[in-house]
């Protein structure tokens, strides 16, 4: 086995330079698939530790290790969010975009494994993936690396990825949990269409707007009469648009919204009854309506068995293990979770100081303290390791 005391100790004399990977990461924030700066830099800076990667689903894979035995995947997301950066950093980055849900620190954490596993190739029992992974937020990019081929060519025996929290997770802290995670998210668009008319003269118009009302009031019949209460289903509609003028009925409504379930059955469950209900709804008032899913994501589980062990180990050089809250929000990681074994944890990026608690992931002001970096570089590679170690035959 590997010493997990040894990884954190390699990874802090590492710190000025995953300092620097992050900030020259934080600077250079992309959008969705295509993230051209970010992949450029993650190839260059993964030929200087003399590993060789490939493109692939939008992303990069790189494997270390000897071509026999197990094969442990390590995922990092390298997508920022389309937002202004107003963290008052000196390194702020500049632009309509900012990584504000601290992918950058996942991806700088990514590489600092690399460089730690890779000084260990001789030693490991089998084969560390490496997964770069594009378009998190958008929840498209993990699916678009699975159906490109990240889990074949060598096959992935388990994974883990590592999420970033700032605020009260201090620096220090690992967050876990054994089964269900995050749920699933099945974004969707209603558009109802009736007939527009005079509102002085409903009777010659079909009016949209009270169809989508009742379309509103009847979709709340999935979640609160359809489903076993002890499996969460959230269904909600967020937004409804329609009309211009106050004398005017409409011709069409939008209705946007999303499903959140941890079950596969709920949530297949409530993507056949939005649309049961949507098209069942809008004639019975005359109208129609046309269901289109805009994106959607399978929900996360985290592998009993493996989440213990990996736990176990990170548990060596964390100064706090506790327990990660069971959520809605959703993490596309779970395609991954999927298919293979794996696991999600949380890794604490915050302090006690005012800087680090004055806003949450996804607000322009967040600051990440970068004092993780090497506590989750080394949780990485030291997890990977010994479940290779543990697994080889």
């Amino acid at each position: 086995m590997f010493e997990m005391k040894q990884f954190y100790e390699q990874a802090a004399a590492m710190a000025g330079t995953l300092r620097a990977d992050r900030r020259a990461l934080h600077g250079m924030p992309e959008l969705g698939m295509e993230l051209p700066r970010t992949t450029a830099y993650v190839e260059s800076r993964l030929r200087e530790m003399g590993i060789e990667s490939t493109r692939l689903g939008g992303g990069i894979a790189a494997c270390i290790g000897p071509e026999q035995g197990p094969v442990f995947l390590l995922r990092g997301d390298m997508d920022a969010l389309k937002m202004q950066e107003a963290s008052g950093l000196e390194f702020a980055a500049q632009g309509e975009c900012a990584h504000t849900c601290g992918h950058d620190l996942h991806t700088a954490m990514l590489l600092g494994a690399a460089a730690l596993l890779k000084q260990r190739e001789n030693e490991l029992p089998g084969r560390v993936k490496l997964m770069f992974q594009p378009s998190e937020e958008n929840l498209k990019g993990a699916a678009a690396m699975v159906q490109a081929g990240v889990l074949q060519n060598p096959p992935v025996d388990a994974a883990l990825a590592l999420h970033v929290f700032p605020g009260p997770m201090h620096v220090g802290t690992l967050a876990w949990r054994q089964g269900p995670a995050l749920a699933s998210s099945d974004s969707f668009s209603i558009l109802v269409r009736g007939k527009a008319g005079h509102g002085a003269i409903p009777q010659n118009a079909v009016d949209p707007l009270t169809i989508a009302a009742h379309i509103l009031l009847a979709l709340q019949e999935v979640n609160a009469r359809e489903v076993d209460p002890q499996d969460p289903l959230v269904l909600t509609v967020c937004t409804i648009h329609g009309g211009e003028l106050h004398n005017s009925i409409p011709e069409t409504v939008e209705m946007k919204g999303s499903i959140r379930a941890f079950s596969n059955h709920n949530r297949a469950h409530a993507r056949k009854r939005l649309v049961e209900i949507c098209e069942g709804t809008a004639a019975l008032f005359r109208g129609s309506c046309e269901v289109e899913f805009l994106a959607g994501v399978a929900s996360l589980h985290n592998q009993p068995q493996l989440a213990a062990e990996l736990a176990g180990y990170a548990g060596q050089i964390a100064e706090k293990m506790e327990e990660l809250p069971r959520q809605m929000g959703s993490e596309d990681f779970a395609e991954v979770s999927q298919q293979v074994p794996a696991v999600f944890m949380g890794i604490g990026a915050g302090g006690p100081e005012e800087i680090y608690n004055r806003a949450g992931s996804h607000h322009p002001a967040v600051v990440f303290n970068e004092e993780v970096l090497p506590l989750g570089a080394a949780v990485l590679a030291g997890c990977a390791a010994n479940w290779l170690a543990a697994h080889a035959e």
